[in-house]
């Protein structure tokens, strides 16, 4: 669905909250597949290289919380409950991201392009965009709405923020070929340009 008719359909969901539940349900899933096959994002750079966030995605995201019930995610041995909205992403061999086994979650609603590897354990949240060829190793969190580019390295324990609210706040964004340092902290839509290289512990904020 092209992007601009999927805003539609979601500005009117959430302009009448007592809209039948199968059809929000249903405005929220197309939405999810989009976010899943990066045909849309939580935020996007403009013309003159500013990045801005998608305030129209990130309402629907949040519309997600609210649709959501709980529901028992339980394997046989590690019990599990969240929002019956946002199981984990639903990721297959083709699509050429490397998932090494011990504890990772990617969470659907976050788009891995071919030649993402990912260490264990590590975790995705929502509407996170991550471009190929970039490592993400292990304890490393890409936070909900975090725009990550191409051959990014997230060292060991590499940190970075999600910003789901408010809406038009922008969430962090690491662009392409930048190395972030272990344990490194990216928080409150900082971006990080093109190439940079942040040494081990550094701590960057928006205040």
């Amino acid at each position: 669905m092209p992007a601009d008719a999927l805003r539609q359909r979601l500005d009117a969901l959430l302009s009448a909250p007592g809209e039948q539940r199968d059809e929000a349900e249903a405005v929220f899933q197309d939405l999810l597949d989009a976010l899943n096959d990066g045909s849309i994002r939580a935020a996007e750079r403009g013309p003159n290289g500013d990045w801005q966030a998608n305030a129209w995605v990130k309402e629907g995201i949040l519309e997600g919380f609210r649709l959501g019930e709980m529901a028992d995610y339980s394997t046989e041995r590690f019990p599990f409950f969240d929002k019956h909205t946002y199981p984990l992403k639903p990721l297959e061999e083709g699509d050429g991201v490397r998932v090494v086994p011990g504890g990772s979650a990617v969470r659907t609603g976050a788009f891995l392009a071919e030649g993402v590897v990912c260490m264990p354990p590590m975790y995705v949240n929502v509407g996170a965009y991550v471009d190929a060829e970039t490592m993400i190793d292990s304890h490393a969190l890409v936070g909900s709405c975090a725009q990550v580019g191409r051959r990014v390295h997230l060292s060991a324990a590499a940190q970075l923020g999600g910003v789901l609210e408010p809406v038009g706040a922008r969430p962090v964004v690491i662009e392409d070929d930048v190395f972030v340092g272990g344990g490194c902290g990216v928080y409150e839509g900082c971006v990080v340009r093109e190439g940079a290289v942040l040494a081990a512990g550094v701590r960057l904020t928006g205040s």
